[in-house]
């Protein structure tokens, strides 16, 4: 069973995602691959209504709850300009590949950006490898489905350009001043 919630940020509606043990997805209502790893039967915290039925899974609901308010206060220091002292459980679906590039994400610190250039070289790096396509790297980050947690906005083009977010660019922009990067 999968459940959702919402958290209303000074920059638009966001969609939060669990499977009952850890953060599944958070998404710019509306983005581009919006809640595309979110199953169809999902329990919505928010009122009591689902897509199908009423949950009968008490314990994964009270640990959903329990992972939404996690990450309610996360977003409410983050977008305080605070640096959060947590991190809620994350469980991102993806391939072997996509995940390897979250993680380097997640080492990315507040306030500082990577290329998709040197994302594509680390991996290159530690596959052992000359190269790695920053094409594909791009595709991997495009596709994170806990968008600010997993901090896809802190990625640019090699030129310093803020190329492309899921969430759209005026959303990067926000993230990254607030981040005053």
């Amino acid at each position: 069973m999968q459940y959702i919630n919402h958290y209303e940020s000074p920059i638009g509606g966001i969609t939060l995602a669990s499977d009952g043990q850890s953060l599944t997805g958070l998404w710019f209502e509306g983005q581009k691959y919006y809640a595309d790893t979110l199953e169809t039967d999902y329990y919505d915290t928010d009122n009591e209504i689902t897509s199908v039925n009423k949950t009968s899974d008490t314990e994964g609901l009270e640990k959903a709850l329990t992972i939404f308010k996690q990450t309610h206060r996360w977003l409410d220091l983050y977008f305080k300009g605070k640096v959060p002292d947590f991190t809620p459980p994350l469980s991102p679906a993806g391939s072997d590949f996509r995940r390897e590039v979250w993680d380097i994400l997640l080492s990315i610190p507040f306030g500082q950006t990577m290329t998709y250039g040197e994302i594509a070289a680390r991996i290159a790096h530690k596959r052992g490898l000359k190269s790695m396509s920053s094409q594909a790297v791009g595709g991997a980050v495009a596709h994170n489905p806990i968008s600010i947690i997993i901090p896809c906005h802190r990625v640019i083009g090699s030129n310093g350009s803020l190329t492309g977010y899921a969430g759209g660019i005026d959303k990067k922009i926000h993230l990254l001043t607030l981040e005053k990067e």
